[in-house]
């Protein structure tokens, strides 16, 4: 069975939502589309939540978090202590959200990149593994943050 993609935005990146859902299906991906389904103003922590939601209730194995900027649907999403949102604009953090971070969710700025650059953080992000070792003890610093405390 095939990863699912979780993906949200807000009003302003509505466009370059609906232009990733369809090329990530074209691609193959099972893809969750969170909304907005239109341009109209809404709130992007609505759908910050949503997204954060999904991954903690397992509809979605990753997720993309769109925004004007990405600022405000990651800090949304981050919210969660299931997510891990790192807020990317080009492939190398991208790669290092996955391999270093352990990041199930990527943000990105619709008004500050393109699609092709958004294309190209999410083939990164997505064909990337978490490299364990060393970089498990900090995962789990932020998914525990109790054993960081104990333990620091």
């Amino acid at each position: 069975m095939a990863e699912i993609i979780a993906i949200a935005s807000d009003h302003a990146a509505f466009d370059m939502k609906a232009n990733l859902v369809q090329w990530l299906r074209d691609e193959g991906h099972a893809v969750l589309d969170l909304g907005p389904d239109s341009a109209s103003s809404v709130d992007y922590p609505d759908f910050g939540y949503k997204l954060a939601d999904a991954l903690a209730q397992g509809e979605a194995a990753k997720g993309i978090a769109l925004c004007g900027s990405g600022i405000g649907i990651s800090i949304a999403v981050n919210r969660h202590p299931a997510a891990r949102c790192a807020l990317v604009s080009e492939m190398l953090s991208a790669r290092l959200a996955r391999e270093h971070n352990d990041a199930n969710v990527i943000a990105m700025g619709a008004r500050l990149i393109g699609i092709e650059q958004a294309k190209a953080c999410i083939s990164a992000f997505l064909s990337t593994p978490f490299a364990g070792d060393r970089h498990q003890r900090r995962v789990d610093k932020l998914t525990h943050p109790r054993f960081h405390k104990e333990h620091a």
